[in-house]
């Protein structure tokens, strides 16, 4: 491949990148307009976004096993192609059942584009500065998918029909999938010769799946309620099953010896404590700019441009900066100015202004930008003919621990505001104890990801960021 058409196909890769991104919180200032047209309950309005995030977050290691399996290329086109129709589908849908269904079709298509992105990367560009490279520009792309979410679904509710923010991929879609064809050929490393291991991939799915249901309907049905931990007993169940599979198989979907690598488990735990706090807070704090100054979902939404936009630059930068100073240096600076601007915005109140918000705001985007490099080291760690299954590896732990955060966030934001509002609080006072409490919370837990970055993907005596190269791992690489 030439390297122009390197470049074309990581702008490929970022389109398709970018709609399975701004499709996870696009819909969210939408849902009321959506409410009344279709006539849903509250019940069917939370199914709108949980099917996707449950069928995406379920099928993840199975869309990157399928990528690794019969090729990354092709895999990717049967997402965008799955994606771009179930949205079709959903922007066209009269009743809540069709969007519900529409939305799981596409959490489909999610879960076989987003690993496969990354194991393209790694094909695509073999060298690991251009990779550096590659994937902090991929990373550009989706933090602005992140800020633009909420801004493109704002505009679209107050100005057009809500089903615009689904139709908008079908185009997009038609013109990803053209330009992967063209840009993006499958070579002798990236379709490679695996058997499938329907156990393993059956278990992984099913424990992700009963996990991933489980956080999500935690706060409505309690979590303590026989529906929640059967849920979550089933995950450990079928988890351990994953693991005893896996262990006998003479050809592992995931050779369990990788997560012996202080890099490989420390990356993913470093990964999933930044997805924490990005998916945590900017769930609550987008609550905060509309319940308690005042703004409209459309200025909600725009107050978080300015700080994509600066994690988009870090995020560019990042691999630059980890030459330079290292990996760990890196992110644990990012963690660390993370921690710090969620620490700071906890002392905006009430009468806060987005002026006052905007340099915590500008500073989480520039901590956020700079765990590019954990992605570069950990994909680096691993055999080339594996990266689809690492991928998948990687993203299950940033949306696992995205729910988390808002999951745990919100009971603990839930737990506090009712505790206030027993005290006699009023309940914007009581939001705001609640809110501000939780942030300070959320910021302590970002900031156990300082240690554990500075741990685990320090140097080796070699001089290299990491532990052992990819080389290094056999038996992953047999099998």
């Amino acid at each position: 491949m030439t390297t122009d058409r390197r470049w074309w196909a990581l702008g490929a890769i970022s389109l398709g990148t970018f709609m399975t991104y701004l499709d996870n919180n696009v819909v969210n200032v939408a849902l009321p307009t959506i409410q009344r047209d279709l006539g849903l309950s509250l019940s069917g309005l939370e199914w709108i976004v949980s099917s996707y995030i449950l069928v995406f977050a379920g099928l993840m290691l199975a869309g990157g096993r399928l990528a690794d399996i019969l090729g990354r290329r092709r895999i990717f086109v049967l997402g965008l192609s799955v994606f771009t129709l179930a949205s079709l589908a959903a922007g066209l849908a009269t009743t809540g059942g069709l969007l519900i269904a529409a939305r799981a079709a596409q959490g489909v298509g999610a879960a076989l584009l987003t690993p496969t992105a990354l194991a393209l990367i790694r094909s695509v560009f073999p060298d690991a500065r251009e990779r550096a490279t590659a994937i902090g520009l991929w990373s550009s792309v989706g933090a602005l998918a992140l800020a633009l979410g909420p801004l493109t679904g704002g505009f679209i509710s107050e100005n057009w029909r809500w089903g615009w923010i689904y139709l908008i991929n079908v185009p997009v879609g038609l013109v990803t999938v053209g330009l992967t064809l063209w840009a993006i050929r499958d070579t002798p490393d990236v379709r490679v010769r695996h058997s499938l291991d329907i156990p393993g991939l059956a278990t992984s799915s099913l424990a992700m799946f009963a996990l991933t249901y489980g956080l999500i309907e935690g706060g409505r049905a309690g979590w303590t309620s026989p529906e929640i931990l059967g849920a979550f007993g089933l995950a450990v169940a079928f988890a351990i099953a994953f693991v005893v599979i896996e262990r006998r198989s003479r050809e592992p979907m995931i050779d369990l010896s990788v997560f012996r690598s202080r890099v490989v488990s420390g990356g993913m735990l470093s990964i999933g404590l930044w997805a924490f706090g990005v998916f945590g807070i900017y769930f609550f704090t987008a609550l905060y700019l509309q319940n308690a100054l005042g703004f409209s979902p459309l200025e909600a939404g725009a107050s978080f441009v300015p700080m994509a936009l600066v994690m988009a630059v870090s995020a560019a930068l990042s691999a630059r900066i980890s030459q330079m100073v290292g990996t760990a240096p890196t992110v644990a600076a990012g963690l660390l100015v993370m921690a710090g601007a969620i620490f700071g915005i906890s002392f905006v109140g009430e009468g806060g202004t987005f002026g006052d918000l905007l340099p915590w705001f500008l500073l989480y985007g520039l901590g956020g930008g700079l765990l590019v490099p954990v992605t570069t080291v950990v994909l680096g760690m691993l055999p080339a003919d594996r990266a689809g299954i690492a991928a998948g590896v990687l993203n299950v732990s940033r949306e696992v621990f995205g729910l988390l955060g808002v999951t745990i966030l919100g009971a603990i934001l839930n737990g506090r505001q009712t505790a206030f509002l027993a005290d006699g609080a009023g309940p914007l006072t009581a939001f705001l104890d609640a809110y501000r409490t939780t942030l300070v919370i959320a910021a302590l837990i970002v900031l156990v990801g300082v240690p554990v970055s500075l741990f685990s993907l320090r140097r080796s005596r070699s001089g290299r960021d990491g532990d052992r190269p990819a080389e290094a791992v056999p038996a992953m690489a047999q099998g």
